[in-house]
C-alpha cells in the first residue's frame, strides 16, 4: 500500500494544528514548558531530555502551525537566538467573545485547548495526576434547556473568580510562611456537546 505523504505544516487548520500539536510526546513537554516562560531550542532539548536536533523539528513543525511563536531573539555572538513562548491569548469579555467572527473563536479556543491538553498529558505520563490523591478527573453532560445552559456558564465564572481568591489567599500565607508552592492545574470546560443530545436525562464517562 502506497505511504499517503502528511498534510505541509503550513496547511494545517487551527483543529489539525491542535491535534499534531498534543499527538507526540515531545512536542507535548515542549508546549508544557513553554507555558511557563520563552525558551530557547537548547534550553528545551535539556529539559525534554531529547537532542536538540529532535527538539528543533518539533519547534519548528509548532511554529509552522502557529501553535507557538517567538518571544524574542538575542544576538549571540554572530547567531540569531529565537526563544519561543505559547502564543499569548489576551483576556476575552463575553461581549467581545460574542463580537469575534467564529474562525477567530476557533482559533482562541483551539489555542487554549492545546494548552490545556499538553498541561494534563505532560502530568499524566508524570504520574502527578496519580500521585496526588486531590487530582479531580471528572467528567460528564447534562441535558439542559437555554436557561439551563446559562446557568452553568454562570457556575463556572463564579468558580474561577473563587479560584483567582484562592490562589491570592494562599500566596500571601507563603509569603509569610516560606513554604514552596505547587502548580496545581485547574481547567473549566463548558461547550455545547458534538454529537446531539441522546434521548436519556444525562450521561457519563
Amino acid at each position: 500500500m502506497p505511504r499517503t505523504q502528511a498534510k505541509p505544516a503550513k496547511d494545517r487548520s487551527i483543529e489539525e494544528a491542535v491535534s499534531y500539536a498534543v499527538g507526540n510526546r515531545i512536542r507535548v513537554e515542549v508546549l508544557a514548558a513553554l507555558n511557563e516562560r520563552s525558551y530557547s531550542a537548547a534550553e528545551l532539548a535539556r529539559i525534554v531530555h531529547q537532542p536538540l536536533s529532535t527538539v528543533t523539528h518539533h519547534i519548528e513543525e509548532l511554529l509552522k502551525s502557529r501553535s507557538i511563536e517567538i518571544g524574542k531573539t538575542e544576538q549571540v555572538r554572530n547567531i540569531t537566538q529565537n526563544f519561543y513562548r505559547a502564543v499569548e491569548i489576551p483576556f476575552f469579555t463575553d461581549e467581545e467573545m460574542e463580537a469575534m467572527t467564529p474562525e477567530s473563536r476557533q482559533e482562541v479556543y483551539g489555542l487554549i485547548l492545546q494548552s490545556a491538553l499538553a498541561e494534563a498529558l505532560a502530568s499524566f505520563w508524570q504520574g502527578k495526576i496519580t500521585d496526588d490523591p486531590r487530582s479531580v478527573v471528572v467528567w460528564r453532560w447534562y441535558n439542559v434547556d437555554e436557561e439551563g445552559r446559562n446557568a452553568i456558564a454562570d457556575e463556572q465564572a463564579q468558580s474561577w473568580e473563587r479560584m483567582q481568591e484562592i490562589e491570592a489567599k494562599a500566596t500571601a500565607r507563603r509569603v509569610k510562611s516560606g513554604e514552596e508552592s505547587r502548580s496545581i492545574l485547574v481547567t473549566s470546560l463548558g461547550y455545547e456537546r458534538g454529537r446531539n443530545a441522546p434521548h436519556t436525562t444525562s450521561g457519563n464517562g
